[in-house]
């Protein structure tokens, strides 16, 4: 990985896309140390280390500390995430989302895109109003601003704003920079609370709050966590693919065999990220409404756990089938002659194909649900400290360690598309 960052920093072009990305980066982080007017984020801060086992230290987490600080930034990309679910699911119920979307190339790519800002927007007010409302039930609101309509106005607009800005420096990371842009906010956002997850372990251990040997436990299970996501991305089930002999001219084409690549992940991060965002939505209004010390506000509870299972199988198999038609590609294979060894080309090929899709869909929807939920249980077992609340719990590791892997391949595929033979070697 430091050698092909190496290589990639010697590519001017390459280069200048790096830079642009960090330099986007470094203004999201600016932009979560600017807190907003009329909130009193002293005391916003000693409410919040009352509810780390909360969805509300979850979010936090997610935010890089800037939702406890009541920061421009507070609501992240958690709108535009929310905001992407909806018109998802809403093109495959609606037909003419659907038609715009498959029919229509870019210009209906555009219009989704368009919709999807909007809603954004939309969903952005909304949690911006119920964050305003959680601050003023629990007095966090300046005295003089306490009762204001103009402290309010200025509050919820802040939010929303911050929120839209979010997903625009998303945008322009991923047309001008390196990556996904709105994977690379969210893994800045968790990478920063490693210094302070660190520390905080550290002074546990020193104040004998935790044992030596359980932190030591905690990071070496975070080490093998890592090293398991890094094989599992890198796994595939590869489908023998042959293609026939056939002469043009004096000519003759095909013959060769090849494979079929199928990744075992093929979904990413992004069933976790989408899972996360559902799974805590009944917590959050419950939080947000000032019932945070409530079940449904809570985390660290089974039945948030096996919801939360739930849902990153169901994201998993939503995306590998967005992602992934067997029907088209047993089509292009049969156009260009190629079939699988043992199968009639056409429908037969694409039933087969589905039929693997779904096992090894399978196999990653609950790798990716033990990784995420194993922390929960722990603590509702255990009954010790919230493990989702620390930016090691498993879903930040999922999420930070797939992201770097994703960006990684991104300046990969940037390297060899201007042949740079020094990748090669």
């Amino acid at each position: 990985m430091i050698q092909t960052l190496k290589n990639a920093w010697r590519v001017e072009e390459i280069r200048k896309k790096l830079l642009f990305t960090l330099i986007i980066l470094l203004i999201f982080r600016i932009g979560n140390a600017i807190p907003v007017p009329y909130v009193n984020t002293a005391a916003l801060q000693s409410y919040f280390t009352s509810l780390q086992n909360t969805v509300l230290g979850l979010l936090n987490v997610m935010s890089g500390g800037a939702f406890s600080q009541a920061t421009i930034f507070a609501l992240s990309i958690q709108p535009y995430i929310n905001a992407s679910i909806i018109i998802q699911l809403l093109c495959i119920a609606i037909p003419a989302l659907e038609r715009m979307s498959k029919d229509e190339g870019e210009e209906g790519k555009k219009k989704i895109a368009s919709i999807t800002r909007y809603s954004t927007v939309a969903i952005a007010l909304l949690q911006g109003f119920a964050y305003y409302m959680l601050i003023k039930n629990n007095g966090l609101i300046v005295a003089e601003a306490k009762n204001s309509v103009w402290a309010a106005i200025v509050i919820v607009l802040t939010f929303t704003s911050g929120s839209a800005l979010i997903m625009w420096l998303g945008e322009q990371i991923t047309e001008y920079g390196i990556g996904n842009g709105i994977s690379m906010i969210l893994f800045a956002g968790i990478i920063s609370r490693f210094p302070v997850s660190i520390a905080s372990t550290v002074s546990n251990v020193i104040s004998g709050n935790l044992q030596w040997w359980v932190a030591l436990l905690m990071y070496i299970g975070a080490l093998a966590i890592i090293v398991l996501i890094v094989f599992v991305n890198d796994a595939e089930r590869r489908l023998p693919v042959q293609y026939a002999k056939r002469v043009v001219g004096r000519k003759m084409y095909g013959g060769q065999s090849t494979h079929l690549p199928m990744k075992v992940n093929m979904s990413g991060v992004m069933p976790i990220i989408f899972a996360q965002s559902i799974a805590s939505l009944p917590a959050t209004v419950a939080a947000l409404t000032g019932h945070s010390n409530s079940a449904w506000a809570r985390t660290n509870t089974i039945w948030y756990a096996v919801l939360y299972f739930a849902l990153i199988i169901f994201f998993a198999y939503f995306y590998s089938t967005i992602q992934f038609n067997p029907i088209e590609v047993a089509n292009n294979l049969k156009k260009n002659g190629g079939y699988i060894p043992g199968f009639r080309p056409g429908k037969p090929t694409s039933e087969f194909i589905q039929k693997v899709l779904n096992k090894i869909t399978l196999f990653g929807a609950i790798y990716l649900g033990i990784l995420a939920t194993v922390p929960i249980l722990i603590s509702v077992f255990s009954k010790t400290a919230n493990l989702t609340g620390l930016s090691l719990g498993g879903t930040s590791i999922i999420i930070v360690v797939g992201v770097a892997l994703e960006t990684i391949r991104a300046i990969e595929a940037q390297l060899l598309m201007r042949n740079y033979k020094g990748f090669l070697d």
